[in-house]
């Protein structure tokens, strides 16, 4: 299974279009702030779409978080603004400890609209794909991230640039 993992795309899905094309996923995790635009995002890839709610999306129906099940990984899907996230891991404390409360041993988050990926930081795999549109970290690489797991379950993460 494959899955582009995006967040913050803030109205604008052009540069998200080119990712779904390029990769071609089996799904999309939607880390939030997509504003409205996320039935156009099922529409344009026909694949399943899970959408969490930003701190910019006005949308009450969306869930503020979801956990998923991805081979023998429990995964929290959440936009990180109601744990205080920041762009370093070790402001991630409340974070980490809402993914193990789930059970999970991975926690992919957005709100900081910049990239950071660790494998195995107090035992979870952390993942904030950065923004797609409305990068912030030095250089302003457009990104997002890709998740593939196997028949076996395991998983690989890679980051990618647009």
């Amino acid at each position: 299974m494959k899955i582009l993992v995006t967040s913050d795309t803030h109205y604008s899905t052009d540069l998200l279009i080119k990712a779904i094309q390029k990769e071609q996923p089996d799904k999309i995790f939607h880390l939030g702030d997509a504003l409205g635009r996320e039935e156009e995002i099922e529409a344009i890839c026909e694949v399943p779409v899970t959408v969490v709610r930003g701190n910019c999306d006005h949308d009450i129906s969306l869930p503020s978080e979801v956990v998923e099940d991805l081979g023998h990984h429990k995964v929290l899907l959440t936009h990180g603004h109601y744990y205080g996230v920041g762009t370093d891991v070790y402001e991630l404390d409340e974070l980490i400890e809402a993914a193990m409360n789930h059970g999970c041993d991975m926690v992919f988050y957005g709100h900081t609209h910049y990239p950071l990926y660790e494998r195995n930081y107090k035992g979870m795999t952390i993942l904030n794909p950065g923004s797609i549109t409305s990068p912030r970290q030095p250089g302003g690489a457009h990104t997002y991230a890709i998740l593939e797991v196997d028949s076996y379950g395991r998983f690989q993460i890679n980051m990618k640039e647009i």
